[in-house]
């Protein structure tokens, strides 16, 4: 008989279950639950990108493309970072068609972490980042963010984690957990740290179309001496509500592309083909889309915000991204106990904040990809739930 448990490699043995999925899966076995827990949008993808999806398959085009992707997208990808942000790469050499922006992260950590390098990771964040340096054999190294600082990555609280061996920044803003967002001159500090310590920068930029701050996202690799040193990540599912065509890219110096592609090109071959001929409609056609999706986002934003302060809790005010990030502390529930009770007691599944750092206790993330009624709806349900804790 096998012996699985030394059939499996310790290191995958030891990570975690994500912990946002634990409360989905709850979830879903339930009755009368209003889920503010996973960050997909409610939005049904585009008609024009459906459309050209469809069109695509009718064509017949169901073939494998490059393992870069196809041609056409990686230029129209260039031709939009461009139109957006000004930031220039060479669709050719220095872009790479992926499997949602996850692939792309998964793929620059195992590029250039060698075992014993450190990857310093800003918490609260997405799950993955640990995860994928671990699997690498890098060490993950957190730095904790405060509310008080608005969730912001400070110059102070990085340089206190650089060590010989760090060798990998983790930039994930617009965030997800907290929707914390960055301004350009606050990514200048970073920077300046970043060139005088000879990081490498993985910008996570999947959230950078849905801000709300009235300017423009500010991609990492624009400002100046940063664009050699940045890989930016990022994708079509939030955006443009394509979550289930899992489809990314990630643009970077060629030299690091190049060893990206290499990986991808053994380890997935290439990105679904019908995803990439409608991902080219989207980056070519749905500008007005994805305007009015942030537009209904914001109120929503709003609405969510103030519901959490009239009912006592404290929140910070998101400025990105599609969460809020109440402090529940007042409750004296931890984020577990709060996200467990008010499952079965309220049905209103939220995320318990240590899903994404020991630093994220006292909190919990909650979605406002859904619609103003349920929105509306589990606010209520949690205000009732809290009224019993807060003295």
């Amino acid at each position: 008989m096998i012996d699985y448990d030394k059939l499996i490699a310790p290191s995958v043995t030891a990570l975690a279950p994500s912990g946002i999925r634990k409360f989905f899966d709850i979830a879903a076995e339930m009755k009368d639950v209003i889920s503010l827990g996973v960050g997909e949008p409610d939005f049904v993808t585009p008609w024009a990108i459906r459309e050209a999806g469809i069109y695509s398959l009718e064509k017949g085009h169901t073939h494998y493309s490059a393992n870069s992707g196809l041609i056409e997208l990686r230029e129209e990808i260039c031709t939009y970072l461009k139109r957006k942000y000004n930031l220039e790469y060479n669709p050719r050499t220095e872009t790479l068609v992926t499997v949602g922006g996850s692939e792309a992260i998964d793929l620059l950590i195992r590029a250039i972490i060698s075992p014993g390098d450190e990857v310093l990771i800003p918490e609260p964040c997405f799950v993955c980042y640990k995860p994928c340096t671990i699997m690498a054999g890098g060490t993950p190294v957190t730095i904790q963010t405060e509310e008080k600082d608005e969730f912001r990555l400070t110059p102070e609280k990085l340089l206190e984690k650089i060590t010989p061996k760090s060798k990998l920044l983790v930039l994930p803003f617009p965030n997800n957990p907290t929707g914390a967002v960055m301004t350009r001159e606050d990514l200048l500090k970073i920077a300046k740290i970043v060139k005088e310590h000879n990081l490498f920068v993985l910008s996570d930029e999947i959230y950078g179309e849905l801000t709300y701050t009235g300017k423009s996202h500010v991609p990492f690799a624009t400002l100046p001496g940063m664009q050699e040193r940045t890989v930016t990540v990022n994708g079509f599912s939030k955006a443009f509500a394509m979550t289930g065509w899992r489809l990314g890219y990630a643009c970077g110096p060629e030299p690091v592309i190049k060893q990206m592609t290499k990986i991808h090109q053994y380890a997935i071959m290439c990105a679904p083909t019908t995803s990439q001929f409608a991902a080219i409609e989207a980056l070519r056609s749905c500008d007005d889309d994805v305007e009015y999706m942030c537009e209904e986002y914001n109120h929503r934003r709003r609405v969510m915000v103030n519901g959490f302060r009239e009912m006592g809790l404290s929140c910070f005010e998101p400025l990105g991204a599609f969460y809020v990030f109440p402090n529940i502390s007042a409750t004296g529930l931890t984020s577990d106990e709060f996200a467990t009770k008010l499952l079965y007691e309220k049905q209103v599944a939220v995320v318990p904040g240590t899903a994404f750092g020991e630093c994220g206790e006292g909190f919990i993330r909650c979605s406002y990809a859904y619609s103003i009624k349920n929105i509306e709806k589990a606010l209520e349900r949690i205000g009732e739930f809290v009224k019993d804790y807060i003295k």
